[in-house]
C-alpha cells in the first residue's frame, strides 16, 4: 500500500485503528534499512562498533569509587536491553512494512528504535548539545549522515506529538 506524504502534522496519524505513518515508500524502505544496521550493531561482537552503540547504554553508576557496580550492571543487564531494543525493532519493521496501524505499545516501540538509530548516528558525528545542522557545509565528507540526522530528528518529533495526543 502506497502512503502519500500529507501535511507535516499528519505525518504520524492517530485513527480509530491505531497510528499511521504517512511517509514514502523509499522513506519506509530507509527506515527498514537503518533498523536492520542497529539490529546488526547490536548483535555484533566487535569491538571496532562497540564505541556507536555506548549511548544506548547509559551507565548506571558515573562515580569511579562504583566501576565495580557498573560493569555488574553492566553485565546482568545489558542482555534485557538488548532483547527489549530487539524486540521493538522487530515489531516496528513488521508494522511498517505491513503498512498497517501500529498500537499505542508500538509507538513507544517505533520512539524506542529511532532514537536508537538517532543515538548510534549521533555517535558517529559526534553531535553534542552544541550540534548546529546550519553549520554543516555542503562540502562535508559526512553530509549525507547529518542530512540523514536531521532527518530522523523531525521524525522522531513527529512520534513524539503523535504519542503525545
Amino acid at each position: 500500500m502506497a502512503r502519500r506524504r500529507k501535511n507535516p502534522p499528519d505525518i504520524i496519524e492517530r485513527t480509530a485503528e491505531g497510528y499511521v505513518v504517512n511517509l514514502d515508500e523509499e522513506e519506509i524502505a530507509l527506515l527498514v534499512r537503518l533498523l536492520a544496521e542497529l539490529r546488526a550493531l547490536l548483535l555484533a561482537d566487535d569491538p571496532s562498533t562497540a564505541h556507536l552503540v555506548r549511548r544506548l547504554f547509559p551507565p548506571a553508576y558515573l562515580a569511579d569509587e562504583h566501576a565495580e557496580a557498573e560493569a555488574d550492571y553492566q553485565r546482568f543487564m545489558r542482555e534485557e536491553l538488548v532483547a527489549s531494543r530487539l524486540t521493538a525493532i522487530g515489531a516496528v519493521e513488521e508494522a511498517l512494512t505491513s503498512a498497517r496501524p501500529m498500537s499505542e505499545g508500538e509507538l513507544m516501540g517505533f520512539m524506542q528504535a529511532l532514537n536508537g538509530v538517532r543515538l548510534v548516528l549521533g555517535t558517529l558525528l559526534d553531535v553534542s548539545e552544541e550540534h548546529d545542522p546550519n553549520r554543516i557545509r555542503d562540502d562535508d565528507p559526512m553530509v549525507g549522515e547529518h542530512h540523514l540526522y536531521q532527518f530522523l530528528s523531525w521524525l522522531m518529533e513527529h512520534v513524539v506529538a503523535a504519542a503525545s495526543s
